[in-house]
């Protein structure tokens, strides 16, 4: 006798691969293309790390601020949604056990088998029977503000360490060089680990993530030369 059949999908991965890998590749590319920008300029190693930290630190502030507001949105649609579904299911509970039914049916059940499906539900937990079918709203993809404005800042601090800590680590009469070999290699690992834990390929994955790393330090490094050949 076999056991039962476990499979295993990448899928539930999503939220917070998306949210990690966005925070420390902004935190790491935004802060290596501030530093690259100011080092390309001629400034001093001093001048180069106030203007890394108050990145990181900016930054830090930013993600977590754009993705409170955004969650915070989305937590405040859905609890308008689940009023409103809640106060149907108190004024028509047979029109919502319909509409449950249909739902049902439309993903393949017979007509018969969806409202024994609906009406068995509807006895239960009506409310979470709609907001998991009708409105696609689960206890596990809910919208939680603090928890991603946080996690947001964090991974973004975690990137953002990585050119400030080269800034430091690096000669400075090969600042430039160093940092950015430093940062596209950063960039080179974190998209192929993100790829690999999307069940995507490596490569291609360290590859896009590269070539945008490269054009973004290209052309803050050209507006720091221009400016301190300006001055």
């Amino acid at each position: 006798m076999t056991g039962p059949h476990r499979e295993r999908h990448r899928i539930d991965r999503a939220g917070w691969l998306r949210a990690s890998v966005l925070g420390a590749n902004d935190g790491l590319l935004s802060t290596a293309s501030l530093v690259v920008g100011v080092t390309a300029s001629g400034a001093d190693r001093s001048a180069i790390l106030v203007a890394g930290l108050a990145g990181l630190v900016a930054g830090a502030f930013s993600m977590a601020a754009g993705e409170y507001v955004s969650v915070s949105s989305q937590a405040d649609l859905e609890a308008a949604d689940l009023a409103r579904e809640k106060a149907e299911l108190a004024d028509d509970p047979a029109a919502e056990e319909a509409e449950l039914a249909a739902i049902y049916h439309a993903r393949g059940l017979s007509e018969p088998t969806a409202r024994a499906v609906a009406r068995e539900l509807m006895a239960g937990d009506a409310l979470a029977a709609h907001a998991r079918d009708e409105l696609g709203i689960t206890d596990e993809g809910a919208a939680r503000p603090v928890q991603a404005a946080l996690a947001s800042a964090a991974s973004f601090s975690v990137g953002a360490a990585v050119p400030l800590l080269l800034a430091i680590l690096v000669p400075h009469d090969a600042a430039l060089p160093g940092t950015v070999a430093g940062v596209l290699v950063c960039l080179a690992v974190l998209g192929a680990v993100s790829a690999t834990a999307g069940g995507a390929s490596k490569t291609s994955g360290a590859v896009r993530v590269l070539i945008w790393g490269a054009l973004a330090m290209s052309a803050t490094a050209a507006i720091g030369h221009l400016a301190g050949t300006a001055l």
